[in-house]
């Protein structure tokens, strides 16, 4: 083996089996096109797009000329919504079920209905919120990937790819078949002594990193992050943050001798139990205030659930042990108004729905999930909301470790989607390249050739 061999072989391939178009949806913008012709052409992509900036209508125009039949997976409800966006969009063929018909040519389905069709019958898959994986058992994450990882056209789409680790791309890269995850490790990271068992960028490997995944996927929170579009109508009302910190019961209604401030895991579910009732009458009093808006409000005990259910004049709650056929109507109900109020978990509603027509939202106390938090917000305020949004945290004064655990990890997730962003921004010129196709002979001159 030559040197030049040695060092051929060290290079990172990113292979592409993709197709080129140029019928796109004229009802998609600019810059949207440019991405769905991008995806297609490297047959194996990932969109990392901010919340309200039409992720859904980028994956069905994928799905469309993607070669066999697709399907989208897509979280609880946000399938039924992919399908009416489908209809806005004039993309036939697209149709919400439960179990194959064998013959839909864009089927859209639940993570949790995945299990009944079969990887054989499809050209190209579509994983909606796809950071969603991150909270299912490694088992399902396998199986996905063993069996549709397989599958000739992936798409994977989503507003969070890393909330709170780069590592957390690895994900994204080994469904994708760029790099499985500790290939990705092992070419890119080094163990941060400081922090055990984390990684960061090796120094010498950052912009290979950034180039690396700009092959094979583009992250954007505005157009003007992929280039030369315009980001008019794409600006953000304001978002108004009212914490509201409530007194805990007394110590010895706790059953402890003196009060303690929560820093574990146990305290923490411990000070969130023992305040439900003051945090619930907070809340329901904030929304009696405005009986005219709609509100959305997030807890996370089912406790919380029930009792801001019964003590909030009109409102729904949906939770797990719920028929799917409930969820539904209660999720896509009150997206269109039919239902005032909306109380239910970020880990079931969180995800995918556009709720813009709600400008008003409070968080019965918060867990340590910053990306759950963020994902929960952006259902409101969101590319197309027309008004500010009021967001309501009502916390325990026991709980002020939570709350500054988010902030914290608010300024870490604001820190790797800029980098994010303008890193990948450097390499778009290559990242959006269409493949050089030669059409004219060159002809040596005669002092060359000998």
């Amino acid at each position: 083996m030559t040197y030049e061999d040695f060092l051929k072989s060290k290079e990172i391939e990113v292979t592409t089996s993709g197709i080129s178009v140029d019928d796109l949806n004229p009802q998609l913008f600019d810059f949207q096109r440019e991405i769905v012709t991008w995806a297609l052409n490297r047959g194996q992509a990932a969109i990392f797009a901010d919340c309200g900036l039409g992720k859904t209508p980028m994956q069905l125009e994928w799905a469309r000329h993607a070669p066999g039949r697709t399907i989208i997976v897509a979280p609880l409800a946000v399938a039924a919504q992919t399908v009416r966006e489908a209809e806005k969009f004039n993309v036939p063929g697209v149709a919400y079920l439960r179990e194959d018909d064998k013959k839909t040519p864009i089927a859209v389905t639940n993570y949790e209905m995945l299990e009944r069709f079969d990887p054989a019958d499809f050209g190209a898959i579509v994983l909606d919120e796809s950071s969603i994986l991150k909270s299912y058992t490694g088992k399902f994450k396998k199986m996905l990937i063993a069996t549709w990882g397989k599958i000739p056209f992936r798409l994977a789409a989503t507003a969070t790819p890393a909330p709170n680790d780069y590592m957390e791309l690895g994900n994204h890269s080994e469904f994708l078949g760029a790099m499985t995850g500790s290939e990705m490790l092992s070419a890119f990271f080094i163990n941060d002594a400081a922090h055990v068992g984390k990684y960061r960028l090796k120094g010498h490997a950052k912009e290979p990193f950034w180039e690396w995944m700009s092959r094979w996927s583009v992250m954007l929170r505005k157009p003007s992050d992929i280039g030369h579009h315009s980001d008019e109508g794409y600006t953000l009302p304001d978002l108004n943050l009212f914490e509201h910190v409530v007194e805990p019961p007394p110590p010895s209604e706790c059953g402890l001798l003196f009060e303690l401030d929560a820093h574990t895991m146990g305290e923490r579910q411990s000070a969130r139990r023992n305040s439900i009732d003051q945090r619930v009458a907070l809340v329901s009093d904030i929304v009696a205030r405005e009986p005219g808006e709609q509100w959305l409000i997030w807890c996370d005990l089912n406790a919380e659930s029930d009792k801001l259910t019964a003590s909030i004049d009109g409102a729904v709650q949906v939770k797990g042990s719920d028929k799917i056929e409930d969820k539904e109507d209660r999720m896509l109900g009150f997206a269109s108004g039919k239902y005032r109020v909306l109380v239910t978990k970020p880990s079931i509603a969180g995800f995918g729905m556009n709720f813009q027509g709600c400008a008003r939202m409070a968080f019965t106390g918060l867990s340590d999930s910053f990306e759950q938090y963020y994902q929960a917000t952006r259902r409101c305020w969101r590319f197309g909301q027309k008004r500010d949004v009021d967001v309501h945290i009502a916390i325990s004064r026991t709980e002020g470790a939570v709350l500054n655990n988010i902030r914290r990890k608010e300024r870490q997730a604001n820190e790797i989607a800029d980098g994010l962003c303008r890193h990948l921004n450097q390499h778009r010129a290559s990242k959006f390249a269409q493949t050089y196709h030669a059409d004219h002979s060159v002809s040596l001159p005669d002092f060359l050739k000998a």
